[in-house]
């Protein structure tokens, strides 16, 4: 029988790695307008040519590539759902055990719904893992058809993770995903969703299903990929002090950059008050139609400009070897002294689909074993 897959640190060799879909020019031959049709159907085709570049940079590194295929069904409930763009946000191997999403649950959830079984005080446990706005539009809407579809975009590769030997559970919390947990062998640090967490509750949470690993929360407040980076032993590339690093990472370098892509978005701002910072398309932040459409069609398919703008969110190739979205000259001296190669590949469409290039990728297996970067520490 094959070894397991299994990512102990993340910046160990990357072996298989799941690559995003996003929907076909042709998808959006249901937009009336001309010009808003033309321009969707631009932007599916240079974010399948931008995946092409990701992939092809894996493939120099000889990576196994896996990618999520389209739901069968995409249009539920009057609305078009979204495309699988960002498996990261919805999975995570930690270990040789791969957590999944909420595919089981929310399945559970439907059905009860569907028979007006409301969940009560004495079976809402069953539901604990799934995110307060499914639980919100089950009970608005009597439609969680759609999450459902939207997981077996990935039942092929959830299969081949399966047929490999590995165990796939379903996540301790709805934040328990490669975008809030941060692996670094022996110990393990999970980010928060909201300032209102429960911090004592996670804590004891992760520490009661992760037994053998030293368990950090940390205050992030969302994506913790989008806040910090520890990109190889000894360095954490930051965007302000998210957590007292002294203790979490001690005797390791410290690079922040606060505010340093901000230049590059300039004209999100004009837009942020129509749109709450969700979305953006360069050149479009004056266009009433375009952004009509999105906001009346594709509300479900956007997130925060903000989480996205840094460059914080990297792919680890390996401890010499590092893709980002674009070029920074602090950061790229650092990593210089490192000996760290950096790999630049555009995705051009990023601030409208909400995923810098960690989100838009999810490591399957990188090659080594569990290692103690801080064996001085007792078990937290």
């Amino acid at each position: 029988m094959q070894n397991k897959w299994n990512v102990y640190q993340h910046w160990d060799p990357l072996k298989v790695c799941v690559v995003g879909r996003s929907y076909p020019p042709e998808f959006y031959s249901w937009i009336q307008k001309p010009a808003v049709r033309s321009l969707f159907e631009k932007i599916a085709i240079e974010t399948e040519e931008d995946y092409q570049k990701i992939i092809a940079v894996l493939e120099k590194f000889n990576v196994e590539i896996h990618r999520p295929e389209l739901p069968k069904s995409t249009f539920h409930s009057g609305r078009h759902f979204p495309p699988p763009m960002t498996p990261r946000d919805y999975m995570v191997m930690i270990g040789d055990t791969f957590y999944k999403g909420y595919q089981l649950e929310i399945k559970k959830f439907y059905q009860a719904v569907k028979a007006e079984q409301w969940p009560t005080i004495e079976t809402f446990d069953d539901f604990f893992n799934l995110p307060q706005w499914m639980i919100d539009e089950c009970y608005n809407d009597h439609q969680l058809q759609e999450y459902i579809d939207f997981y077996s975009s990935y039942d092929k590769i959830f299969d081949k993770i399966l047929a490999n030997g590995n165990t796939i559970n379903d996540p301790l919390l709805h934040f328990t995903n490669g975008a809030f947990v941060t692996r670094c062998g022996k110990d393990l640090y999970f980010g928060t969703e909201t300032q209102t967490n429960d911090m004592k509750l996670y804590q004891s949470l992760v520490d009661s299903k992760f037994p053998d690993t030293r368990n950090h929360i940390i205050d992030t407040q969302g994506h913790s990929d989008s806040s910090f980076c520890p990109v190889c032993p000894g360095l954490i590339v930051t965007l302000e002090d998210i957590c007292d690093y002294n203790k979490t990472f001690p005797g390791w370098e410290v690079l922040y950059l606060p505010d340093q892509s901000w230049e590059k978005v300039e004209a999100f701002s004009k837009l942020k008050a129509q749109n709450q910072g969700k979305w953006w398309i360069p050149g479009f932040e004056y266009n009433n139609d375009v952004t009509d459409f999105v906001e009346q069609h594709l509300s479900t398919w956007v997130g925060y400009v903000e989480e996205t703008v840094f460059d914080v969110n990297m792919l680890i190739l390996d401890p010499k070897n590092v893709m980002v979205f674009n070029y920074n000259k602090e950061l790229f001296a650092t990593f210089d002294r490192y000996g760290i190669t950096p790999h630049i590949v555009n995705f051009r469409h990023r601030y409208f689909w909400d995923g810098g290039i960690h989100c838009v990728t999810t490591d399957l297996h990188r090659e080594g074993s569990m290692q103690d970067y801080f064996p001085e520490r007792i078990k937290l």
